[in-house]
């Protein structure tokens, strides 16, 4: 029950206070952005622009706490498009992913301030502020037109960030990629918003969008759109190409945001648009689409990541499995609601809000780690890296609860929520439709592929960087972090540990956001905010009691270890037979140890050649009897990739030829084509209106 009388009036003015702060920050950013140019020359001044987006970050955090403590309002701005003001908004929904983005853009830019030795170049430090100011204003929008700028604005400064070092090909490659994914994506949501305004007398407000849902043809239609508008900055299966090519290009802080916090904006976008504008139920099948997505996505995503042998595409990659299995949450959820299973819609939407936010602090962790591994040891390859736990302890440390999170290890963070997960999945024979029933079952099957996938990827991608001899002499001179850089990676660490002995009381935190999405929130209850309980089934998970019986029995074998072992002797790794490495391989040869392909080739022989066209081929030296070593050579393709590098282009070459063939038109011809498609443009009106 809200407050009365003058205490209400209190919330009231407190709130919209909140929400100038909030508004404040945005031009703070803006602001940034047009004195980067002079910062930049700099290396004072290049740390300005990062402290200060650190500084904003933490009052995008601040504010997206106080949103979900406090009662939802909105905030009209003095200026926007013809048809009205632009306007903001703060409500449980957008608050969490405004938690989520302050928390990932305090470590990313306390990441970058630290490793800021020189002046910056102009293009990588001016859309900073701005890739920040895109995410947040995507998020405060409270009508389309505010939500479709603050997505272009994103997209807009994230590509010029990928673009940075356009000598490099790879680069450029990238670039242009992610630029035709954005522009699609662009597009889409604006027909989206163009249908779901239809027939509003008020614009393009959410509340008014709210009063009119959508049905029919014209509801399947936003459900289309905005999946690929949503889906393609997302990095949803068939729309994920360009994630593992642009994360890797763009520099390392950035990386992290562009996976931690821009995928779970455009989630927010896919969400707001789902479960609150497009009308308080859907059909169930709206359901099935989401998760089918999310499977498709979790499974490619994970056997992506276990195959690949760079650590920042490897990273994408688990980005892309991690997207996915919220997805699968965020449709299992709208598969709940749409059976009238309310308790078992909090559930899963449960799951799906929290790995967000899990996945958002142990990405920024691992992608934060990959780039200090590249500064410290100037390389991105598996294959040129090992041993780094010894050079670099710290990092080696904080990236082993990030990968341990990632592999859904309890008692951290990514178990919680996908326990979480696999309850609702477990459930989901509740809901009366015997193909959903199937379905779900082949679901939960799935998805327990996609995390155990995803372990092996991270067990490799950890003992490849980080154990073993070191592989080059690079790796075997690398550096450790100091500074803010460590105070960057200690954040998302603390908070992965934090966040997965404490699930119940970050369930509570979302209980007002679970309520705005599934209309219900009795499904989940949390014990002293730390012991997670599942209403339907009774499922329970007490993470404290896990953590404090895993250190009881880790103790007790270092005890009994300890105990029985005469001492510690140190003495040189097992080279698996290999004869003593020459005098020019100091630390030993690189060939007694596994490479990234060969420890991926069960699942590359097992999955990758069905799903990733994977081949295999061992180049043996020529004469018979040469002593030479053999040679393995590895790789795979992504279909889609090959879609759009193939059959597509050739398409494009031949719609191009087709329009090429306009020029020959003759004044009549082309009055007559104009004066058709503007015949074709009125009649689609008025069929829009009709509806």
């Amino acid at each position: 029950m809200p407050p009365s009388g003058l205490a209400f009036d209190y919330a009231r003015q407190r709130f919209h206070t909140v929400l100038i702060a909030l508004a404040l920050a945005l031009v703070a950013l803006a602001m940034l952005s047009l004195a980067a140019p002079l910062l930049a020359r700099t290396v004072l001044g290049v740390r300005v622009v990062y402290a200060g987006a650190a500084g904003v970050s933490l009052v995008f955090a601040a504010g997206g706490i106080a949103g979900l403590v406090s009662a939802a309002e909105a905030l009209a701005l003095p200026f926007g498009p013809p048809w009205g003001p632009m306007r903001l908004a703060l409500d449980p929904l957008s608050a969490w992913f405004l938690l989520i983005l302050g928390l990932c853009g305090i470590a990313a830019s306390a990441f970058a301030f630290g490793h800021v030795k020189g002046p910056e170049a102009p293009r990588r430090l001016v859309p900073y502020p701005l890739f920040l100011a895109g995410m947040a204003l995507t998020l405060l929008a409270a009508d389309g037109f505010t939500l479709v700028l603050g997505f272009e604005l994103m997209s807009f400064a994230s590509w010029v960030l990928v673009a940075h070092e356009h000598e490099n090909a790879e680069n450029r490659r990238a670039a242009r990629l992610y630029l035709g994914f954005a522009a699609l994506g662009g597009a889409a949501l604006i027909l989206c918003f163009g249908l779901l305004a239809a027939g509003v007398s008020a614009g393009a407000g959410f509340a008014a969008l709210r009063a009119t849902p959508p049905d029919g043809l014209r509801a399947l239609a936003i459900l289309v759109l905005v999946v690929i508008g949503a889906g393609s900055k997302a990095g949803l299966v068939p729309l994920h190409v360009w994630l593992p090519l642009a994360h890797p290009a763009a520099p390392s802080h950035v990386s992290a945001l562009m996976s931690a916090a821009m995928t779970k904006v455009a989630l927010y976008v896919l969400a707001r648009v789902i479960f609150d504008l497009a009308g308080p139920a859907q059909p169930l099948f709206w359901g099935a689409v989401l998760m089918a997505l999310g499977l498709a996505s979790a499974i490619m995503g994970a056997l992506r990541a276990a195959l690949e042998e760079d650590t920042k595409t490897l990273l994408a990659c688990s980005t892309i499995e991690n997207i996915g299995l919220i997805t699968l949450g965020l449709g299992l959820a709208l598969a709940f609601r749409a059976a009238d299973l309310g308790a078992l819609a909090a559930v899963a939407a449960g799951a799906a809000l929290l790995h967000a936010l899990n996945h958002a602090m142990f990405k920024t962790l691992l992608f934060l780690g990959a780039g200090e591994v590249l500064y410290g040891a100037a390389s991105r390859r598996m294959d040129r890296l090992g041993g780094l736990i010894n050079a670099m302890p710290w990092t080696a440390g904080l990236v082993l609860l990030g990968a341990a999170s990632a592999a859904a290890l309890p008692p951290l963070s990514g178990f919680a929520s996908e326990w979480l997960l696999l309850q609702a999945l477990i459930a989901a024979w509740r809901v009366g439709d015997l193909a959903f029933q199937i379905g779900a079952a082949a679901a939960t099957a799935l998805a327990a592929l996609a995390v155990a996938l995803s372990a092996a990827a991270m067990l490799r991608f950890y003992g490849m960087v980080f154990l073993g001899r070191p592989r080059s002499p690079r790796a075997a001179g690398a550096t450790e972090l100091s500074g803010a850089a460590r105070a960057a990676l200690t954040l998302p660490a603390a908070l992965t540990v934090i966040f997965g002995l404490t699930p119940g009381f970050l369930l509570e935190l979302a209980a007002p956001a679970l309520r705005l999405l599934t209309g219900a929130g009795a499904g989940l209850s949390a014990l002293g905010g730390v012991t997670v309980t599942v209403s339907e089934g009774g499922a329970g998970y007490a993470p404290l009691i896990v953590f404090v019986l895993l250190l009881i029995l880790g103790g007790g074998v270092v005890w009994f270890a300890r105990r029985q072992a005469p001492g510690i002797v140190r003495g040189p790794a097992w080279d698996c037979g290999f004869i003593a490495p020459p005098h020019h391989l100091p630390f030993g040869n690189p060939a007694t140890q596994v490479s990234a392909a060969g420890m991926a080739q069960p699942l590359r022989r097992m999955l990758g050649k069905t799903l990733l066209a994977a081949r295999e081929k061992v180049e043996m030296p020529p004469p018979p009897g040469n002593t030479a070593p053999a040679r393995l050579q590895a790789g795979f393709h992504d279909p889609v990739l090959v879609l759009i590098s193939g059959p597509l282009p050739r398409a494009r070459d031949r719609l191009a030829a087709l329009a090429e063939r306009l020029r020959d038109f003759s004044l009549r011809q082309c009055l007559g084509l104009g004066f058709a498609v503007l015949l074709a443009l009125m009649a689609l009106l008025i069929w829009l209106e009709r509806r």
